[in-house]
């Protein structure tokens, strides 16, 4: 299990797996200086044991971590939450600041600032502000440069074929139109792995019961 941007395994505090799987959080490790995120996840990837079987689960980018660790690992599946599985799939706006290179006009400063703007004045329980309000704090300016500048630099052009995508309906981040979901949550937000886990869990049910 991936978090999202810098956040940590809290994320996935509503996450139930079916019987039988074990969960493993992977935090993230400090970045190298320009690094690019598919050098990234080779060194990130290091910590997986590819020699017993899983399943990699990821949300936000941390789902785009995903599908860079499954070029050249081989996981079961590929699961992206609130994501996207591909540079296609980056909403145009996206792409069209990477191209410009705008991602330097958004400092650390400016992305703490519109994280916490969103999180507490839209929808969200007590519980699920402080997890982000705790990420806003301690997040490394670094780590967030260096996590949009991968983002909009991101080239990853093929979908896995293992992916199975779940989006939400009203992810403004991310929003439904630009991806290629195989489950639609109705509603669901960018935050939706925590304020609606109990549709998330079960679709994971169906997808792990085989």
């Amino acid at each position: 299990m991936i978090s999202g941007l810098g956040a940590d395994e809290r994320v996935f505090g509503r996450i139930q797996l079916p019987p039988g799987y074990e969960p493993v959080h992977l935090d993230w490790i400090p970045p190298l200086k320009d690094e690019l995120l598919e050098d990234y996840a080779k060194r990130f990837a290091a910590r997986i044991d590819a020699n017993e079987d899983f399943i990699l689960i990821g949300v936000s980018f941390g789902g785009m971590l995903c599908s860079e660790i499954a070029k050249f690992l081989q996981p079961k599946k590929v699961i992206i939450i609130s994501s996207v599985g591909c540079y296609d799939e980056l909403p145009w706006y996206f792409k069209r600041a990477g191209k410009l290179g705008l991602q330097g006009l958004i400092t650390p400063k400016v992305y703490k600032r519109a994280t916490l703007i969103n999180r507490f004045m839209g929808a969200g329980d007590p519980e699920m502000k402080q997890i982000v309000y705790d990420y806003v704090r301690k997040a490394s300016p670094d780590f967030i440069k260096w996590a949009l500048n991968a983002i909009l630099n991101w080239r990853h052009d093929e979908r896995n074929p293992n992916i199975v995508h779940i989006q939400g309906s009203n992810d403004h981040l991310l929003p439904l139109k630009y991806v290629k979901a195989n489950y639609i949550i109705p509603k669901g937000g960018h935050m939706m792995v925590f304020n609606r886990a109990g549709e998330i869990n079960e679709i994971l049910r169906k997808i792990l019961a085989d």
